[in-house]
This record gives structure tokens, sequence and C-alpha cells, in this order.
């Protein structure tokens, strides 16, 4: 879901810049808008709906082939973070690059390369692009649309340099989409597969080798890319991506050193209860000014002497790195990322964890009610093929 509606944002951030590379500085003068729908959902975005059907054309084809502002900081830091927590979505589709992994020579090697290398060198091309835009103009006039390509036009005055900016960026952000909308297909039919979801999401044609794996998803991205605003899909985005990397670092600290049958999990599970309850003992404190700031003290102590006494107790019961590439210094990165994952998400809106919430109930009941019986019964299916296989195999032997 984070894929569909990171696709939704972006397809919506390229009509900004299409408009401003043509000399359009008004942000809704290429959408209609409609007074009977609701504000935040009435700007329909039919370039965006446009741009994001050709390109699942162009996928489904290709398929078969492949305070006083001022200053950097005018809000200090608690405006820094508040701001990384909302844009912290734009770290979504490196992991896209593991779809990738049959068409690689080397995946077990390439893979950790290109997925660090990449996340490195972009945040380090973002984080000069934004120094260079706050650098440029006062933090209030900077425009929310084409915020790039107005300040060279408002701030410099070069019209030009404004209409080679919009246009490389509106070529960008067609490439980041279409890679985007290729591995949010390819995660969707290993779901499929998987009987998470009905499983004729997976298949393909026989003769075309065009399948609705890569249809659907654009239909719903389309769908939301031409109601919904920026900002609302921003935040459903950061909170989804939030939790999901939490997760995902949860998840590598367990693995690390929780093995079946050879260790036992509940010093695992425990360490990971007591760091997330760290983490958001010391998340909440600081949304309480002033008195609290002991708390913030306790808790990230407490937060760095429990990875501590882990480290040093469970080294010896770990479970051992695979042969392959793995994470080094563990369990402190995994550590770090599940207490900032839980910090960035104590500064979104009440409103993000209400839709967020909303959202999770409707997917629980559709994996209660559907994904766990298909699974199961697809593994039941499996293990009785297996059987037949093996049975006509000694009968011809």
């Amino acid at each position: 879901m984070e894929y569909v509606l990171s696709n939704a944002a972006v397809a919506r951030s390229f009509t900004d810049y299409l408009a401003s590379t043509c000399g359009v500085t008004e942000p809704n003068a290429w959408r209609v808008e409609v007074e009977a729908i609701a504000k935040g959902y009435n700007a329909l975005d039919f370039p965006a709906v446009a741009l994001i059907l050709l390109l699942t054309a162009c996928l489904c084809y290709s398929a078969r082939n492949m305070v006083t502002p001022g200053g950097l900081a005018p809000y200090g830091v608690r405006g820094v973070l508040d701001g990384a927590a909302v844009v912290y979505f734009s770290y979504i589709g490196y992991d896209s690059a593991s779809t990738m992994a049959e068409e690689i020579r080397d995946p077990a090697r390439a893979l950790p390369v290109g997925i660090a290398g990449s996340v490195l060198i972009v945040s380090a091309l973002y984080c000069l692009m934004s120094v260079a835009l706050c650098v440029m103009l006062p933090y209030t006039e900077i425009t929310e649309s084409a915020p790039f390509s107005s300040a060279f036009r408002d701030k410099a005055g070069w019209r030009w340099a404004s209409n080679v900016v919009g246009a490389g960026a509106s070529i960008g952000i067609v490439a980041s989409l279409l890679v985007a909308m290729l591995g949010q297909a390819r995660y969707l039919c290993v779901i499929a597969r998987a009987r998470l979801v009905p499983a004729w999401l997976a298949k393909v044609h026989p003769s075309t080798d065009l399948g609705s794996v890569h249809t659907y998803p654009g239909l719903c991205t389309a769908s939301i890319a031409l109601f919904t605003e920026l900002q609302i899909v921003f935040e459903m985005i950061s909170i989804g991506t939030l939790l999901a990397f939490y997760l995902v670092a949860n998840a590598l600290i367990y693995h690390r050193y929780a093995k079946v049958g050879a260790t036992r999990p509940l010093h695992v599970l425990l360490f990971l209860l007591l760091l997330t309850l760290s983490s958001v003992g010391f998340s909440l404190s600081r949304r309480i000014d002033g008195k609290w700031r002991w708390g913030m003290a306790l808790f990230g102590a407490m937060s760095v002497a429990v990875v501590a006494i882990f480290h040093c107790t469970a080294q010896q019961g770990a479970a051992g790195p695979p042969s392959e590439w793995t994470v080094p210094l563990m369990p402190w990165p995994a550590a770090a990322s599940v207490f900032l994952n839980v910090f960035l998400m104590t500064t979104l809106k009440m409103r993000s964890f209400q839709r967020f919430g909303i959202w999770s109930l409707v997917i629980t009941i559709f994996y209660v009610c559907y994904g766990v019986h298909s699974t199961y019964t697809a593994e039941e299916n499996e293990i009785v093929n297996a059987m037949i296989h093996d049975a006509n195999a000694d009968i011809l032997s």
C-alpha cells in the first residue's frame, strides 16, 4: 500500500513541475476543482492519472521483455524532526531493487551494495538541494508546488533556469514512478502467489504475457492521485513507512538472535519489548514541554543500557550470521532504527494515526477472513500435489 500511496504523491508532484515548466504559476491550474467533493479530495488531477495509466500500459507491454522564519532551521531541532517524519516516505523504493534479483548476476553481493550506495548518494544530494533552497529563499516564501522551479523564477528571475529545472524534475519523476510501479507490481505478484490476496492477480496471459498484476495497482494509484491532496497522502505514507521499517528492524534482530530449535526466543522478544517501551517513553517525554526533560534523559539512557546489556549477553547465543552479506555491528544499527522510527511516529498528527488505524482494521479483517484460510488451503494443496508426484514417481520407477 505504501507503494500505491507514494506513487500517487509522486504523480501529483509531476503535475506541479510540468505546469511550472510551461510557465504556469497557479498550483491548481491544471487540476479540476469540484465543490461537491470534500476539501482535500476535490482537486482532480487528470495529468497525474494520464501519466500513471501511460506508465501502467508501458509496464504491461514491457513485462514481456523485462516562529520567525530565518536561517536553515527556523523552527529549531523540533521543526527539523517534525519535517523528517513527513518526508520519510522519500526512502520508499530503494528496496524495490530487490525485486530485480532474478535479473542480477550476483544478487547476494550486488543488491546490498546497490541499495546502501544509492541511499547514501541520494540522501547527500537531497540534503544539498534542501540547503540550497533554504539559502535562496526564506522559509515562508518557499512554495509547496514545484518549489525549486519557483525559487529560480521568483527569486533569481531566471525563467529559463526555472523551465530547465521543471523539465528535469518532470523527467526524473517519470523515471522514479516507472521503477516504483514496476516494484509494486512484483510485490503484488509474490503476495498473490502466496494466496494472501486472490491468486488471479498473479495470473499471466499465455499468449501476450500480460497480467493484472500491473493493471490493478496502476488503477488504484491513479484513483488516489486523482482525488487526494499531497498533504493527506504524505501523512498516510509516512506512518505506514515508519511502521514498516520498525517491523523490519525488529525482524532483523529476531532473525539474527533467535534460531528455531537452537535458541529460545524469549530473551529476544523481551529485549524488543523493552526497547520499544523505552523509545515510546523518550518520544512522549519530548512531546511534553519544559519539565519533562528529565524523562528524555532517563528513557534515552534506558534505551542505550538495554541495547548494551543485550549485546553483551546475547552474543554467545546468537543464531550466527548468514553465509552471505550481513548487517555489521548488530544489534546497534537495528536498535537505532527501532528507536528512530518510534520517535518519528510520535511527531505525526493524530489524524494520521486515525486514517492508518481505519486502513489497518480493514486489512486485518481481510487477512483474517480471507488470507489465513487461503494460504492454509494453498499449503494443503501443495502437500497433496507433492505426495501425488512422489507416488507417480514410485510407480514409474
